[in-house]
C-alpha cells in the first residue's frame, strides 16, 4: 500500500510542473504556427484581390457608373430632326389631277433648336453625375475591401481564440488528472474533481460556441469574395499592431483629398448648380427652324423656310416649379456635403481613438499583464503541490490567463479592423504616414 500511495504522489509531483510545461509549448507552438505561413493560408491580400474581381455589389457599381456616363452626351445633344412627305392640295374630286398651281408633292425638315445654355448646363449637370457616380464606385470599392479585411481579421481572431481555449482545455484536463490524483490518495476534495471536470465542460462549451461562430463568419467571409457559402476557408494572418495613426487633423485633410465620397458629394452640389442653371433657361423659348421643298409637276418648284418659337404659356405650372425644384436641390446637395464632411471628422476622431486604445492596450498586455498572470498561474501551482491553496484559486488563476490571451488576440484584430475602416473613410492606405 504504501509503494501505492508514493506512486501517486510522484505521479503528481511529475505532472503539476509538467502543466507548465504543457501551457508553455503550447505558447511556443501557438507562435512558431503564427510566424510560418500554412499551406492553406487564405492571404489577405489574395482575399482582396478575389473581392475586387467578383464581388457582386462592386460589379453593379461599376456598371452604373457606366450607365451614368452614357447619358452625359445624351443630355447635351440637339433633339433629333423631323422629316415630313406631304401630298398636297390635291382637289377632292379627281385626286390625280395636277394643273392646279397648289398642288404639290412636298418634303420637308424641321429642327428644334434649344435656347443657348440649356444643352451646355444639362450636359454638364449629367457629367459631374457621372463623375459622382465614379466616384461612388470607388468609395464602394474602399468599402468593400474594409468589410473583407474586418471579416477576415474577426476570422483570424476567432482561430487564435480557439487555439488558446483548446490549450486551456487541455491544461485543465492535466489539472483534472492531478485532483483526481489527490482525491484518491486523500490527500485533495472531491468538490475539486467535480469543479475541475465543469471547468472542462464550459471551456468545450465556449469553444463550440466559437466554432460555429466561425461557420458563419466564413459564409460572410465568402459572400463578400463573391464565392459559396461553404467554400473552405484557411488560416489567416493576423499581423501584430502597428505605428501610431496620424493625428485626426492629418487624418481628415487626407480625406478631404482622397475620400471619393467627399469628392462625389462636391460633384453633386456642382450638378445641382448646373441644374438650377439650366432651370433659369427654362422660360426662354426654343427655336424651330423647318426647311420644306414642294414639286409640283406642271409648275415651277416651292420651297419654304419658317421660324417658330415655343411660348411658355403654362410657365406658373412648368417652368417656375422646376426652377424651385432645382433650387431645392442644389441647397440640399450642398447641405449634404457639409454635413458628410462632418461626418467624416467625426468617424476618423472616433476610429483612431479605438486604434490606439488598442494598441496600447495590447502592448500593456504583451509586456506586462500576461507575463505577471502566467507567473501567477506557475506560483498558484507550486502552491497547490503543497497544499497552501485550494483548488479554486488555481483555475481562476489559469482561467485569467486564458482570458487576457484571448483579449490580446482581440485587440490585435480590433486595431487591424479600426486601420482599414480609417483607410477606407480616408480613400488611401495609411503605410506612407505612419
Amino acid at each position: 500500500m504504501a509503494r501505492i500511495v508514493l506512486k501517486l504522489w510522484l505521479a503528481v509531483l511529475v505532472s503539476l510542473p509538467t502543466a507548465v510545461d504543457a501551457r508553455q509549448s503550447a505558447e511556443e507552438a501557438w507562435r512558431a504556427a503564427s510566424a510560418r505561413p500554412a499551406v492553406d493560408t487564405l492571404r489577405l491580400v489574395d482575399a482582396l484581390t478575389l473581392a475586387r474581381s467578383a464581388n457582386p455589389m462592386l460589379q453593379a457599381a461599376r456598371l452604373r457608373a457606366d450607365a451614368a456616363e452614357a447619358r452625359a452626351s445624351q443630355a447635351g445633344a440637339f433633339p433629333d430632326p423631323l422629316l415630313s412627305f406631304g401630298w398636297m392640295n390635291r382637289p377632292l374630286t379627281d385626286l390625280g389631277r395636277t394643273d392646279q398651281p397648289m398642288t404639290m408633292n412636298a418634303v420637308g425638315l424641321t429642327q428644334r433648336i434649344p435656347w443657348p445654355g440649356k444643352l451646355g448646363y444639362g450636359e454638364k449637370r449629367a457629367e459631374h453625375l457621372a463623375a459622382a457616380e465614379a466616384l461612388d464606385a470607388e468609395d464602394t470599392e474602399w468599402q468593400l475591401l474594409a468589410r473583407v479585411k474586418s471579416t477576415y481579421y474577426q476570422l483570424a481572431f476567432m482561430d487564435r481564440a480557439l487555439a488558446v481555449m483548446r490549450d486551456t482545455r487541455g491544461l485543465l484536463r492535466d489539472f483534472f488528472e492531478v485532483s483526481s490524483a489527490r482525491y484518491a490518495v486523500g490527500s485533495g476534495l472531491q468538490q475539486d474533481v467535480l469543479q475541475a471536470q465543469v471547468s472542462i465542460a464550459r471551456m468545450t462549451e465556449d469553444i463550440t460556441v466559437i466554432e460555429q461562430d466561425r461557420v458563419a463568419m466564413a459564409a460572410r467571409l465568402n459572400a463578400l469574395l463573391g464565392r459559396e457559402a461553404t467554400a473552405l476557408v484557411g488560416a489567416l494572418e493576423l499581423p501584430a499592431p502597428g505605428a501610431e495613426l496620424p493625428g485626426t487633423d492629418r487624418l481628415m485633410a487626407l480625406a478631404a483629398e482622397h475620400r471619393p465620397a467627399l469628392r462625389a458629394a462636391r460633384e453633386r452640389a456642382l450638378a445641382a448648380v448646373a441644374g438650377y442653371r439650366a432651370a433659369r433657361r427654362a422660360l426662354y423659348p426654343d427655336i424651330a427652324v423647318s426647311l420644306s421643298y414642294g414639286g409640283r409637276p406642271q409648275f415651277d418648284d416651292l420651297v419654304s423656310l419658317t421660324f417658330g418659337i415655343s411660348i411658355p404659356v403654362f410657365a406658373g405650372s412648368r417652368q417656375l416649379p422646376l426652377r424651385r425644384e432645382m433650387q431645392a436641390m442644389r441647397l440640399m446637395e450642398e447641405a449634404r456635403e457639409r454635413d458628410l464632411y462632418n461626418e467624416t471628422f467625426a468617424r476618423l476622431a472616433e476610429l483612431r481613438a479605438q486604434a490606439e486604445r488598442a494598441r496600447s492596450l495590447s502592448s500593456l498586455y504583451a509586456t506586462s499583464v500576461l507575463p505577471q498572470a502566467q507567473a501567477a498561474v506557475e506560483s498558484a501551482l507550486s502552491a497547490y503541490r503543497v497544499g497552501r491553496i485550494d483548488y479554486t484559486t488555481l483555475v481562476v488563476n489559469e482561467m485569467t490567463v486564458n482570458r487576457y490571451q484571448i483579449e490580446s488576440v482581440r485587440l490585435t484584430a480590433e486595431f487591424q479592423r479600426a486601420v482599414a475602416q480609417v483607410e477606407a473613410i480616408v480613400g488611401t492606405t495609411l503605410g506612407g504616414d505612419r
